[in-house]
């Protein structure tokens, strides 16, 4: 009995319907892989520049985006193999060229469409994303905040200086919410005296007083499923912050000159520049009401806080103005001691007064560089706001002065001095001898 080997054919050509099944997985894998518009942008902007490697600093600058989303935009271009990590410790990213065939000629002709605007990138909380983005550790606190406090219907108190972008962060959090499809008012309380507080924020009815020829609802009522924000709540009158609570408890108002309340659903979001903790102790805010509106409090640092952000949100203000003229985006730009000016800038007036620095000099500017002579502070640093540079010694020297300090205040009684410093007396007298302090001492 012959033992005969089985033939196995030859490999021969994919059959049509393989093929074509395979090609629907690749473009499946491929659309999955750009739907995301900003891994959509990542990959574009790499593919831009292919020999060139970036950080993950740089593109959060450059997408506005906020750390956890450029990262994991990152690894999924990288998984896909249109991107691949230079290296680890920094991070550092380089476009790649895919190996598939198929997945070539899809990334090809993507590339060479003209990329639209995306309703994401056109959202308004992605642009003010863009405006409080930077590098400073504080600011990635406060974005991830935000994120983490948009998800839930919590009463917000925003604290932070003046101009360090309260109402920003405010708005940003309502449209990250399940409530961005309803109204957001906001009242600046600072600006509102005791006798208009009421008909403005409650509201009031046809004949409440003198002057009100029809009803008109108030910014509560308004805000009704939506959001309302209170600027400067911390100059709010006893009086004012009286009806507030009532509000905030049972979630009711009553216009002026009205009969009946109505029920109201809001989400309450605060901001102060001033601290509402003091201001309990002394009396001056309720303390109810302050424990009302801290269901979660973010505080803003000032820009003097985050000097790494400062060459960030200038050069995107210059960019705006660029813009706003019709120019080219970087037709305008800093020169290095330009910068270094604004980075050793205090900024009483924090981001508010750096941009209106930014457009001022942009204006003044000559061959398209802002120079320093073009730069004006609206407030000149003294002397004693400069941050003092900290005397750096060696070591060495530290030494030799707290052993020259322990004998002087011991009247140089060695026994007690090596007792003091926890050494044996023989070190002392080699340390005495070695710092040449006994010549000190009689000289």
């Amino acid at each position: 009995m012959l033992n005969r080997t089985p033939t196995v054919p030859a490999p021969g050509p994919m059959a049509p319907a393989d093929a074509a099944r395979g090609t629907t997985q690749v473009r499946a894998r491929f659309m999955a892989m750009v739907q995301s518009p900003l891994r959509a942008g990542i990959l574009r902007y790499l593919a831009a520049r292919p020999y060139e490697t970036f950080d993950v600093e740089s593109l959060m600058e450059t997408f506005g985006r906020i750390r956890i989303d450029i990262t994991n935009c990152l690894r999924g271009l990288a998984g896909a193999g249109v991107v691949r990590a230079v290296s680890a410790h920094p991070e550092l990213y380089q476009f790649s060229r895919p190996a598939d065939p198929e997945f070539v000629r899809m990334l090809e002709d993507f590339l060479a469409d003209r990329p639209g605007e995306s309703a994401e990138d056109r959202s308004p909380s992605i642009q003010r994303f863009r405006e409080l983005i930077g590098r400073d550790e504080k600011m990635m606190v406060v974005f991830e905040s935000i994120r983490t406090v948009a998800k839930t219907d919590l009463s917000v108190l925003i604290l932070g200086p003046t101009g360090s972008g309260k109402e920003v962060v405010a708005r940003i959090i309502h449209e990250l919410s399940s409530r961005r499809n309803e109204t957001f008012q906001a009242v600046n309380c600072a600006a509102l005296p005791d006798s208009l507080f009421e008909s403005e924020v409650f509201g009031y009815e046809r004949g409440a007083f003198t002057g009100a020829y029809e009803r008109k609802p108030g910014r509560i009522e308004l805000a009704n499923h939506g959001t309302l924000f209170l600027d400067e709540v911390g100059d709010l009158s006893p009086m004012a912050q009286a009806k507030l609570l009532r509000v905030t408890e049972e979630r009711r108002v009553e216009r002026l000159g009205a009969r009946t309340s109505l029920e109201v659903d809001f989400r309450l979001i605060c901001a102060t520049n001033r601290p509402l903790e003091s201001l309990v102790g002394e009396g001056a805010f309720r303390e109810d009401l302050f424990y009302r509106i801290n269901g979660f409090a973010i505080r803003l640092p000032a820009l003097r806080e985050r000097p790494a952000d400062i060459p960030v949100l200038a050069n995107r203000f210059l960019a705006r103005y660029c813009a706003a003229q019709g120019l080219p985006l970087d037709a305008r730009r800093f020169s290095p001691d330009a910068m270094d000016l604004l980075v050793g800038y205090p900024w009483p007036g924090n981001i508010r007064e750096l941009e209106t620095t930014v457009s001022r000099a942009a204006l003044s500017a000559r061959d398209g560089i802002v120079q320093p002579g073009d730069l004006q502070f609206l407030h000149l640093a003294s002397p004693a706001d400069a941050p003092e540079r900290p005397v750096l010694v060696s070591l060495r020297d530290v030494e030799r002065e707290h052993i020259r300090r322990v004998l002087d205040h011991l009247k140089w009684n060695k026994k007690r001095a090596a007792q003091v410093l926890q050494i044996s007396r023989e070190t002392l007298y080699r340390k005495i001898a070695e710092f040449a302090l006994e010549g000190e001492r009689r000289a």
